[in-house]
C-alpha cells in the first residue's frame, strides 16, 4: 500500500486537467522609500516586504514601543478627514490610500509595511513612487494559496446623506472604476476618469497627485493639517481672488516662497493630465477600496467621492463578507462545464443510483466546483421521505467528497486506475433542508498539499447562495487492482 501511495504523490506532478486561476501575490523582496509627511511634516521612512500567504496588508509602527501592528482593513479606519487613518487601540496610521492604491493595481494581497511615523510619507502626491518601487523588486506568485476574490452579485450603493456622494457597485466580470468629480469652482469644475483594468493603472493613474485650493489651507492649517505640504506634493489651486498680503500671509505659515498670482489658475505647475483631479480621485477610491482585503469583481461608479464615502462603502463590502463566511462560487448555466456526467463517470467509479455530482463548472490548482441538481424523482425519496422529501445529510457529504475526488483525480494521468476513500470526516454542520427542485453548489479545497495518498479538504454545499452543508474530511488516494 505504501508503494502505491508513492507512485500517487509522483503522478500527481503531471496533471490531465490543470486549470490555473488567480493566486495570492506578494512582494519578492523588499524595497525603502523616504520623504515627509504631509499632515506631520515629519521625515519619514516605509518599507515594504514580503508576507506569507493569507497575511494580507500588515502595517507596523516601528517608532512607537512594542512595534503594535494593524491590518489595513475598513474595520479600522477612524478617520476621513484630508486622508484615511486607521486606528487600533492608542496608537493610529494615516495617508494609507496611494500604497494601497499601489499594492491592490499590482494584485500584492501579502504585504508586511514598515514605518516610523504616523503617517505614510506623501512623496509627490501621488502613488507613483509606490508604483515604481514594486516594479522594481518584483511580483511573487503564492501558488498554494488562491486569492481571495469579492464578486458583486447585485447592485449595492452607499450614499452620503449631506454631501450626495456616493458609490455604486455592479455586477460585472471585472474591477473597473468610473470616477465623476464636481466642485463649485471657475477652476475646478466638473471632470470624470475611468480605468477598465488594473494594467492601466501604472501609466494613467499612479502618477495623478492630490490637489488642494488655495481657499482651504489657512483651515486646513488651523486644524493642525497639511504640514507638509507643497507645490511639489500637492496640485494647488488658486479659484478665488485674495489680496496679496494674505497670500503672502499662508505662504509664509507654510513655509513656501511668496508669489505674485494675478490670475486664477493652477499654481504648482502644469498638470500631468487635463483631468489630473478626477484621476487622483479615482486613485483614492482603490486605495481605500483595498481596504475590503479582497480583490472586488465588479464595476465601481463613484459620483464625487472623498475618503468617507469611499471606506463606508468598504466597510459594507467587509459586514456582506463577514455575513457570507464563505461566498458561494458563481453558476452560470450557459457556460459548458470543465467535466460533464460522461467525463465524470470516466474518472469515478460511482454509477447510478450513488453517482451524485451531475457536472463540474470549475477546476483550479487547489478547488473544485461541482454541481447537483435534485429532483423529485431521485430514488431515495422514496423512504426518505415520502411525504416530505428531504435530501439526506450524509448523501450531501457524500456528494461533497466525489467533488473532492474528481479535484484529486484530476491531476493524476490515469485517473480512472485510481479511487479515492474516505477516511475520516469532521465537523460536519448542517444549517438547511435541501428538497427536491434545488440545485447544490459544492465547493472543496485542498487543506494541505496532498502527500502519501493524503488529501484533506473542506467543502461547502451552497443553495441559493446561502450554505446548507460544510464539512471536512480526508480522503485516500488508492490504485485500482
Amino acid at each position: 500500500m505504501c508503494r502505491a501511495f508513492d507512485q500517487v504523490e509522483s503522478e500527481l506532478t503531471n496533471p490531465l486537467i490543470y486549470y490555473r486561476m488567480a493566486t495570492q501575490k506578494t512582494l519578492k523582496t523588499f524595497f525603502e522609500l523616504n520623504g515627509k509627511g504631509l499632515h506631520t511634516g515629519l521625515d519619514i521612512n516605509i518599507k515594504f516586504s514580503p508576507a506569507a500567504p493569507n497575511t494580507g496588508i500588515r502595517i507596523k509602527r516601528t517608532d512607537l514601543p512594542n512595534q503594535p501592528e494593524i491590518s489595513a482593513l475598513a474595520d479600522y479606519v477612524a478617520d476621513t478627514n484630508r486622508g484615511t487613518v486607521l486606528k487600533r487601540g492608542e496608537f493610529q496610521v494615516s495617508t494609507i490610500e496611494h500604497a494601497m492604491a499601489a499594492l491592490y493595481a499590482s494584485g500584492i494581497d501579502n504585504c508586511h509595511i514598515e514605518v516610523d511615523a504616523p503617517e505614510f510619507p506623501i512623496l509627490d502626491g501621488s502613488s507613483r513612487y509606490f508604483i515604481e518601487g514594486i516594479l522594481q523588486v518584483g511580483i511573487e506568485d503564492q501558488p498554494k494559496a488562491e486569492k481571495d476574490v469579492f464578486v458583486v452579485r447585485k447592485r449595492m450603493e452607499y450614499k452620503h446623506p449631506e454631501t450626495g456622494a456616493k458609490i455604486v457597485l455592479l455586477p460585472d466580470d471585472n474591477f473597473s472604476v468610473d470616477v465623476h468629480i464636481g466642485f463649485n469652482s471657475p477652476v475646478l469644475s466638473n471632470q470624470f476618469a475611468s480605468i477598465e483594468s488594473m494594467d492601466e493603472f501604472a501609466s494613467e493613474i499612479s502618477g495623478a497627485r492630490t490637489f488642494v485650493f488655495v481657499r482651504e489651507i489657512e483651515q486646513l492649517l488651523h486644524q493642525n493639517l497639511i504640514k507638509g505640504g507643497d507645490l511639489e506634493n500637492a496640485i494647488v489651486i488658486y479659484d478665488r481672488q485674495m489680496p496679496q498680503e494674505e497670500f503672502d500671509k499662508l505662504a509664509d505659515m507654510m513655509n513656501q516662497p511668496h508669489l505674485n498670482v494675478g490670475e486664477l489658475g493652477i499654481i504648482s505647475g502644469d498638470l500631468k493630465f487635463d483631468n489630473e483631479p478626477a484621476r487622483h480621485k479615482l486613485l483614492d477610491v482603490i486605495g481605500d477600496l483595498a481596504l475590503t482585503g479582497r480583490q472586488i469583481q465588479g464595476k465601481v461608479i463613484a459620483t464625487y467621492p472623498g475618503h468617507k464615502v469611499n471606506t463606508e462603502m468598504a466597510k459594507f463590502i467587509r459586514k456582506e463578507i463577514k455575513k457570507q463566511e464563505v461566498q458561494a462560487p458563481v453558476y452560470d448555466d450557459t457556460i459548458p462545464p470543465v467535466l460533464d456526467t460522461i467525463a465524470i463517470r470516466k474518472m469515478l467509479p460511482h454509477r447510478w443510483p450513488f453517482l451524485m455530482v451531475d457536472k463540474i463548472i470549475e477546476i483550479r490548482e487547489r478547488s473544485v466546483v461541482g454541481v447537483k441538481n435534485i429532483t423529485v424523482n431521485e430514488t431515495l425519496f422514496m423512504g426518505h421521505f415520502p411525504d416530505e422529501p428531504v435530501m439526506p445529510g450524509v448523501l450531501l457529504v457524500e456528494a461533497m467528497a466525489q467533488t473532492g475526488g474528481l479535484l484529486v483525480l484530476s491531476q493524476l494521468d490515469d485517473p480512472e486506475r485510481y479511487s479515492t476513500y474516505f477516511m475520516k470526516i469532521d465537523n460536519v454542520k448542517f444549517r438547511q433542508k435541501v428538497v427536491p427542485g434545488d440545485t447544490v453548489i459544492f465547493h472543496v479545497s485542498l487543506v494541505d498539499d496532498i502527500r502519501r495518498g493524503i488529501a484533506t479538504m473542506r467543502g461547502y454545499a451552497f443553495v441559493g447562495g446561502v450554505i446548507t452543508t460544510e464539512a471536512e474530511f480526508m480522503a485516500q488516494i488508492v490504485k485500482n487492482k
